[in-house]
């Protein structure tokens, strides 16, 4: 119904937003700590979803269209609600959910607020076929759901950040951020990827 509302943002508040547009002051749902930088005043667009129950009609928005896809797919699974939804995307930004689900690292989306192991794990269940990983295929150093990475020593500093105490997500996420990873072997990407996690 409302794909966007671009105005001047009149107040701000933890987890909301008042925009103003043509004399209307729209409240938004946004995720908490995704407040806009630049303060009051300013002009924002946000991407917007609007939620319609028989008791209750609420805007959702988000500073991106990637967000906002994010969150439609979160709510379509059964049990998520708009609420758990949003603490979804205050917890985890869009790229370290995508990667936590490719790596079934329920541990990490758990930490969700309202959320819980068991929600966490159903959410990757529905969200593996859904959510677009297009970015990360084009990588050479990622490779998830107990698939052999395409390079060894990959694999075996993963499974070491693992056994360190990192959850998978962390342990991937960290190895992205080496640049040429698997130019290295396991020993000395270990050590690099290590320093990405401090």
């Amino acid at each position: 119904m409302i794909s966007y509302i671009k105005g001047i943002l009149v107040s701000m508040r933890p987890g909301g937003a008042v925009v103003e547009n043509n004399g209307i002051g729209y409240d938004i749902m946004m995720p908490a700590g995704k407040e806009f930088p630049g303060g009051i005043g300013q002009e924002v667009k946000i991407y917007t979803h609007m939620h319609v129950r028989e008791d209750d009609l609420s805007l959702f928005g988000f500073l991106t269209k990637d967000e906002l896809e994010a969150f439609e797919l979160l709510i379509g699974v059964s049990g998520i609600g708009p609420k758990v939804g949003l603490s979804v995307l205050a917890t985890l930004s869009v790229y370290e959910l995508k990667i936590a689900v490719m790596s079934d690292d329920s541990k990490t989306i758990a930490k969700t607020p309202g959320l819980g192991p068991k929600g966490a794990k159903k959410l990757i269940l529905e969200l593996r076929d859904k959510l677009d990983f297009e970015e990360f295929k084009q990588e050479d150093t990622v490779s998830f759901e107990g698939e052999t990475l395409e390079e060894d020593s990959v694999a075996i500093t993963a499974q070491g950040l693992v056994s360190l105490g990192y959850s998978r997500s962390e342990a991937m996420m960290a190895i992205k951020k080496v640049e040429n990873a698997a130019d290295y072997g396991p020993e000395q990407l270990l050590k690099k990827a290590l320093t990405k996690l401090i």
